[in-house]
This record gives structure tokens, C-alpha cells and sequence, in this order.
């Protein structure tokens, strides 16, 4: 893992991208990196854009502000692709992940000039099949940190456990 790791989490209220954002903090906090996960709103209703962050290190995090140049976005909902540019200061060498059943060509149709790596994945289908209901956030959570590698897979599921047995 690179010292620094910087995440945009982009989605509509309800969908569960800031309590995605947190677990994610929480279970980077529990194998003894420091983190930051934090929610920005604008209208607080349920539908409406959200964006979440995270900053993940292995050294103490001294930034305290939004993410304008991430390593990663998360798009939770690619309804957002026609409205916000998602990709916007997204690093050259970075990556983005979105729930989305949509053609390739579409996908990348909407992100403007961004040229790096686009990893799709049908959370809906994922998590109908594994949870029963609808949770995008689950399966853009584990998509995320496969694609980041800022921790192994074990680890997230334990320490997301960890943090489910607390309560």
C-alpha cells in the first residue's frame, strides 16, 4: 500500500455509501492504519447526492478537507454519470468502480476524458443473490478494497464482523 490512499465515494442517500465509507474506515482503523471517513451533503434526502470519503495511511493523516484529487471513485448509483463528473481531479494512475449493468462504451462515453482504469461490477445482482435485499454498498465495499489493496479480503471481512458483533 502506497503511504496515502485517497477514496471518493459518490452515490444518492439511502444507498448506503457513507455507512460504506465508514466501515471501510473502521476496518482499515482496526488492522492499525489511520483513516479518515467522512460524509458531505447537499439536500439531506433520501435519493439525493451524496458524496463520502476516505483517507486511508499508514502514516498519521495531517489533511483535513474534502478529496479533490482521489486515487479511487466509487460510483454507487451510475444514474450519477449523467449528472456530476464523477472523475473530476480522479489521478491518472487511479481507478473507478461503479454498480453499473450499462455497456462499456457508454460507461466510459460519460466520464469525460478520463483514461485510467474502469471496474464495473453489478452490485444489485451481487447483492440480491448473496444478502437477499438490496445493498449496493456491500459489494462496491468489497470491490474497492480488491481493487485498492489496502487490505486483504480476511481482514475487511473480520473487522466489518468485528464491528457488527460490537453493537
Amino acid at each position: 500500500m502506497k503511504d496515502l490512499i485517497e477514496i471518493r465515494w459518490h452515490g444518492r442517500g439511502g444507498q448506503g455509501a457513507k455507512t460504506a465509507s465508514l466501515l471501510l474506515a473502521d476496518a482499515a482503523f482496526n488492522t492499525g492504519k489511520y483513516i479518515q471517513g467522512f460524509p458531505e451533503y447537499g439536500p439531506e434526502r433520501m435519493g439525493a447526492p451524496i458524496t463520502a470519503y476516505n483517507r486511508i495511511s499508514t502514516n498519521p493523516i495531517t489533511i483535513h478537507s474534502n478529496i479533490y484529487e482521489p486515487d479511487y471513485v466509487v460510483v454507487v448509483d451510475d444514474s450519477l454519470l449523467e449528472t456530476i463528473n464523477v472523475t473530476a481531479g480522479l489521478k491518472d494512475d487511479g481507478a473507478i468502480v461503479i454498480n453499473s449493468t450499462k455497456d462499456g462504451d457508454y460507461i466510459r462515453s460519460k466520464l469525460k476524458d478520463y483514461k485510467g482504469d474502469i471496474y464495473k461490477i453489478d452490485a444489485r445482482k451481487i447483492s440480491m443473490e448473496t444478502l437477499g435485499k438490496y445493498f449496493p454498498n456491500t459489494p462496491m465495499l468489497a470491490a474497492i478494497v480488491k481493487v485498492s489493496k489496502i487490505m486483504t479480503d480476511d481482514k475487511v471481512l473480520l473487522n466489518i464482523n468485528l464491528q457488527k458483533n460490537l453493537k
